[in-house]
């Protein structure tokens, strides 16, 4: 089964990674908000940068003057299936400590061409 982890990034803002294993890579996204761990409660995530696997182990600092300088350490981790994929959509069931069930990410192309919605259903 493919891996997720969530970091918890104290950068320039604090915000939370959530990264998803698709490719041999880190599908990553950036979410400006505490992922949901409820229904109900909607979060925008930006897509950013894919990232390396071996990033789903990292914790620490990463220096100033790098990109996403800052502290960062791992919020949730475990593994999760896709329960459902199409075009600008993706449902995935988690298997976390915190993130457990079915999420729904869905691109949001209106607030800009890396926004997504993301949620649990």
């Amino acid at each position: 089964m493919p891996i997720f982890v969530v970091h918890e990034h104290y950068a320039a803002r604090l915000h939370w990674d959530l990264r998803l294993e698709m490719n041999r890579v880190l599908k990553s996204w950036a979410v400006p908000k505490k992922p949901p761990l409820r229904k109900g409660i909607k979060r925008l995530a930006v897509q950013v940068s894919n990232h390396a696997l071996s990033y789903a182990k990292f914790e620490g600092t990463i220096p100033k003057g790098s990109y996403g300088a800052g502290k960062v350490k791992i919020w949730d981790k475990g593994t999760y299936s896709i329960v459902e994929k199409a075009k600008g959509k993706l449902v995935v069931q988690f298997k976390g400590k915190k993130l457990k069930g079915d999420y729904c990410l869905i691109k949001f192309p209106k607030s800009g061409p890396k926004n997504w919605l993301f949620f649990k259903i």
